[in-house]
Formats: structure tokens, C-alpha cells, sequence
């Protein structure tokens, strides 16, 4: 797989830029800077994949549950009368 470069320009804050030299250790400072990018770029893809799990795994609302407990008799009341029934 070819992997296509373009120059692009940004503006860095000069601490940064100077931790990204310190840390660079051989490599480019450029291939450091990718490397950041794509690791600051996959954690903030998991914190986001984290936080819509616990959305979606919430703990039920005291009316959520006791509208749930609600459809839940109502459905078996029907089956009962339903099944009841000749």
C-alpha cells in the first residue's frame, strides 16, 4: 500500500514543536507529528465510541421503568386473555 504525502501547513505552539524534537528520537520530526496525530485521532475514536456505549447503556429513568413495567403487564394480561379464549 503506497501512502501519498502532502505538505500541508499548520500553525504548532512552540512548546509543543518543542516536545515533538525532544521525543522524536530518530525519526523525522514529521513521521513524529503522523504518529501523534493518528494516536490522538484513535483515542479521541474510542472516547467517542465509549461515551455513545454508555448512552445507549444508561440506567433506565424511574418513569422509563415504570413504563416498561406497565407494557409489560398490559402484554401479559393480553396473552392471558388471548390464550383463554376457545
Amino acid at each position: 500500500m503506497s501512502r501519498t504525502r502532502i505538505t500541508k501547513s499548520f500553525s504548532v505552539e512552540k512548546h509543543l514543536l518543542q516536545e515533538v524534537e525532544r521525543t522524536r528520537g530518530s525519526s523525522s520530526s514529521s513521521e513524529r507529528v503522523n504518529y501523534l496525530l493518528k494516536t490522538g485521532l484513535e483515542a479521541e475514536r474510542h472516547q467517542s465510541l465509549h461515551a455513545e456505549a454508555a448512552r445507549f447503556f444508561k440506567s433506565e429513568s424511574a418513569s422509563e421503568r415504570k413504563a416498561r413495567r406497565a407494557f409489560q403487564s398490559a402484554s401479559r394480561k393480553s396473552i392471558t386473555r388471548d390464550a383463554s379464549e376457545p
